[in-house]
């Protein structure tokens, strides 16, 4: 798994809070234009197709939900993804 800069993963945080690019921006202290091209990477090195997929990778990664449960959604992306191997907190 590709690895994240300090700045990417503090935008992925931020980003699975529901935060939009201009709140993300103002949050970090840096341009919009910014946080896209952060996003962009966040999303080509973890192939990721949009900011939801990345919004539940940080969430699931920080242990979202606690307990499995087999129609949790983040359960079912794992699935359709082929991330059923992988050891997350889900």
């Amino acid at each position: 798994m590709p690895k994240l800069t300090g700045a990417e993963e503090k935008i992925l945080f931020i980003l699975s809070r529901g935060k939009t690019n201009k709140e993300i921006a103002s949050a970090l202290g840096i341009s919009p234009a910014t946080v896209k091209r952060h996003l962009e990477n966040i999303l080509k090195k973890l192939q990721l197709r949009n900011r939801v997929e990345a919004a539940i990778y940080a969430l699931s990664n920080a242990g979202c939900p606690r307990g499995s449960h087999p129609h949790c959604p983040l359960e079912i992306w794992q699935k359709e993804l082929n991330f059923a191997d992988e050891k997350w907190a889900v």
